[in-house]
């Protein structure tokens, strides 16, 4: 990768408007991508698209992490869940928004991030560690098609994976006003960006964002293999 190509990259999505918060412009500008890929994928870092990382899965293109990121309207001291810690690199732009360096610890948020592969946890673990993002990001092996309840509620949920419908614990350990994207669809990539908003009595209002592509989700709620 030709030195400012992920900087390049960034430009381009701010000038297409799928970036254009500070505080996410700066994350993603902070987060480059290329730290979180195998060695073979590290030259492909910039490209647009979703590269794969072993295992059968893939890390998200950059636009879909951005418009993500985005629609979250995530603040500094939320607490995050992420099922489908992948690399890690998802997880690692949100804490630099959540639990920013300039921000005082005490005001720091927190990302729970799940994954349900043991050796893509050992490796998304790895590359937090690595990329010094380990005092705010834990990484659990688990089925995240049932959430985290050992720390639940959260602020925000985001999941990296498609599922057939919205799991109902997700919804359950979502806080009042509380904000949950997850894909919704089959597993041949006809999918839709579901985004649940949880109103302060608890009412559900559920949005359909457009067309996107995952993979699976697997686990308990998840597709069946």
């Amino acid at each position: 990768m030709k030195k400012g190509d992920w900087e390049k990259l960034i430009d381009n999505l701010i000038k297409e408007r799928i970036l254009h918060t500070p505080k996410i412009i700066k994350a993603m500008r902070s987060v480059p991508r290329r730290k979180f890929l195998p060695e073979n994928m590290k030259s492909y870092s910039a490209v647009d698209t979703p590269l794969p990382i072993g295992f059968g899965q893939t890390v998200s293109a950059p636009h879909m992490v951005a418009i993500m990121n985005e629609t979250l309207q995530l603040e500094v001291g939320q607490k995050v869940l992420e099922i489908g810690a992948g690399s890690g690199w998802h997880a690692a732009t949100i804490a630099e928004i959540v639990a920013p360096h300039d921000a005082p610890r005490s005001e720091w948020g927190h990302v729970y991030t799940v994954e349900i592969i043991e050796g893509l946890a050992e490796f998304a673990r790895k590359n937090i560690r690595d990329a010094g993002y380990s005092d705010r990001i834990t990484t659990i092996h688990a089925d995240g098609s049932i959430g985290y309840p050992e720390k639940a509620p959260y602020d925000r949920i985001v999941v990296t994976a498609a599922a057939p419908d919205v799991p109902q614990p997700l919804t359950d350990q979502l806080k009042p006003n509380g904000i949950m994207l997850i894909p919704v669809g089959t597993v041949h990539l006809f999918q839709s960006l579901i985004k649940i908003t949880k109103s302060p009595n608890g009412k559900i209002k559920r949005e359909n964002l457009g067309g996107v592509a995952f993979v699976p989700l697997t686990g308990k709620y998840g597709h069946r293999s």
